[in-house]
């Protein structure tokens, strides 16, 4: 079989008659978003006058970082995609997970529960608490978390991501008042890597809760919202740097499957100890709801 001799297409794009409203696809400007003629294509599209600094770092860039248009494509594939192949899309549970790639397993996760099961439970999206950490979205993500009407559930869950790490914060019998002698609140964090001391999200845990209260128009004092306990169980532990979104997952479905009618502090830790599963379980776990969502 002879090879086919791929043939060299260099585009030219004419600055000057680039105007910003057209579509990039129509100057093929998609394919080399980061070189120096997608900045500058850019820039004169937008009218933005050039100083002279922003010449100097365009020329700079023409040095280290040549048009990816220069380089020659091969014609795409005609042949098929078998049946193993189906899914090849969607990011499977062998690496750090993306918010985005969380979310779509989330909310696989979610699907596959029973409406009585849910009715005890509300979830806050995964980058809320993010968010809350900067000033600036701080009001919008309270907006958000009053819609969500948490105070009418026995548990929430409160997935997180910071500093490229997740763990799982569960509000528990937030619907009572702080005051019950029957249902006391608290919060649980899950974290499978303890070793970078989980407890060094308190004090944003607090300051986070304590804005949800205010949101809602809750009669607690800051005093009261302070005693709130903030449980850390000894959780089974992730064995490589990867793993914690599989992990958060995984609690997520057992604390589920097994949380008590009413959380007491007397039947704690319940399940949630080191033993809590094996790794075996969770890799059987993850194959499983990855293979479900390439069925979907």
């Amino acid at each position: 079989m002879t090879k086919k001799k791929l043939t060299k297409e260099i585009v030219v794009i004419d600055l000057d008659d680039l105007d910003s409203s057209v579509p990039e696809g129509k100057h093929q400007l998609s394919r080399h978003r980061t070189c120096w003629q997608h900045v500058l294509a850019t820039l004169h599209g937008r009218k933005k006058r050039l100083t002279k600094k922003d010449h100097e770092t365009i020329d700079g860039f023409k040095l280290t970082a040549q048009c990816f248009l220069d380089f020659p494509c091969r014609e795409r594939s005609t042949r098929k995609i078998s049946q193993k192949n189906v899914g090849h899309g969607v990011p499977k549970l062998n690496k750090k997970l993306g918010s985005g790639t969380f979310g779509n397993y989330f909310e696989l996760l979610w699907r596959g529960f029973c409406e009585e099961k849910k009715s005890f439970f509300g979830y806050l999206d995964c980058l809320w608490f993010s968010l809350y950490t900067k000033p600036s979205f701080q009001s919008k993500v309270m907006t958000w978390i009053q819609n969500k009407q948490i105070f009418t559930k026995k548990y929430v869950i409160v997935p997180i991501v910071i500093w490229s790490h997740w763990s799982l914060l569960i509000f528990c019998n937030f619907d009572e008042s702080l005051e019950s002698e029957t249902r006391k609140p608290c919060m649980l964090l899950l974290d499978s890597l303890e070793s970078t001391d989980p407890k060094r999200l308190e004090r944003d845990i607090r300051k986070f809760v304590s804005a949800i209260f205010k949101a809602e128009g809750r009669p607690e004092t800051q005093q009261s919202l302070r005693k709130i306990p903030l449980l850390v169980p000894k959780v089974p532990q992730q064995r490589n740097d990867w793993e914690c979104g599989n992990f958060v997952l995984y609690f997520i479905k057992l604390f589920m499957d097994g949380a008590p009618e009413d959380f007491s502090m007397e039947g704690y830790p319940y399940f949630m100890e080191s033993n809590w599963f094996t790794p075996e379980d969770l890799d059987c776990f993850c194959e499983g709801l990855h293979s479900d969502l390439v069925a979907t």
